[in-house]
């Protein structure tokens, strides 16, 4: 158990530092910004900066806007995926600061897209492992339980207000250069983990009352089981089918592979549902 956590924290760690690269390397320096809240805080980091005369680093800014964010996530969606979102920022911030400001390149499309491919790079591989960057997840995650519209609304909705002033406030091509490196970062994420709110899962094992009993004691979600026999040995087993959330992947499978490791899993995309659907 404490080598699972402690690789996850390690990735955290490594994700928070590709982020700060990201920034430092390629976004800050061309003017063009990052999603979420990083995004924000860059922009208004570039305007204290430039209109106002007062140097505020991106990082502590980022650190700033997610205090009110970790109490709410703490409260509202969960510790565990909060103390790991702490995590992630604390690292960020201090890398930010850390790492001195250079732009390797000056031509702005290469910054928008590997600074887009590297961000991408960093969030994916901390959701891949169960954990959060922060930011614009936990306040998305509140808003879509609240709403019942999906997380992506949210983000776009960031994301568009990011666009729009950096478009107003800098040149308008810092706005579609900005939208290069969100499609950029987008894409990264969708091949290293998915970006679907809610998958199913159907779990076709020998040892389904075990895997039940584990599923419900780390998540509360409602699961079906359905007897099920293998064509080629026809051997009795059941079926498990049951929907979670993108955030709950990480932890099913570390369930699955402790509990029945010859398990068949296959995860889909659930692009609705209709009926009862447990969100806390």
């Amino acid at each position: 158990m404490f080598l699972v956590e402690a690789k996850r924290i390690a990735v955290v760690i490594v994700g928070a530092l590709l982020g700060a690269i990201s920034l430092n390397f390629f976004l800050i320096g061309a003017n063009v910004y990052a999603s979420g809240f990083t995004g924000a805080a860059q922009l208004i980091s570039s305007v204290f900066k430039d209109f106002f005369g007062i140097g505020i680093g991106t990082g502590i800014l980022l650190f700033i806007l997610n205090i009110p964010v970790a109490i709410l996530g703490w409260f509202k969606v969960g510790k565990g995926f909060t103390i790991y979102s702490v995590v992630s920022v604390m690292f960020t911030t201090l890398f930010l600061e850390i790492i001195p400001i250079i732009q390797l390149s000056e031509d702005i499309i290469l910054n928008a897209v590997f600074g887009g491919l590297i961000a991408g790079i960093g969030v994916g591989m901390t959701l891949k492992f169960g954990a959060s960057t922060g930011g614009m997840d936990i306040v998305a995650m509140v808003l879509s339980r609240m709403k019942d519209k999906p997380i992506g609304v949210y983000f776009l909705s960031l994301n568009a207000v990011i666009i729009a002033l950096a478009g107003v406030l800098y040149e308008p091509e810092n706005a579609l250069y900005t939208l290069v490196t969100l499609y950029v970062t987008t894409r990264v994420i969708d091949a290293i983990h998915t970006r679907h709110e809610k998958l199913t899962a159907m779990i076709v094992t020998r040892k389904a009352d075990e895997l039940q009993r584990a599923i419900h004691n780390k998540m509360v979600r409602g699961i079906t089981i359905l007897p099920a026999k293998g064509a080629y040995t026809k051997e009795d087993k059941n079926m498990m089918y049951l929907v979670i959330t993108r955030y709950e992947l990480y932890d099913l499978e570390k369930i699955i592979g402790e509990i029945d490791p010859q398990a068949f899993t296959n995860i889909v995309q659930t692009t609705g549902i209709f009926g009862f659907f447990r969100k806390d």
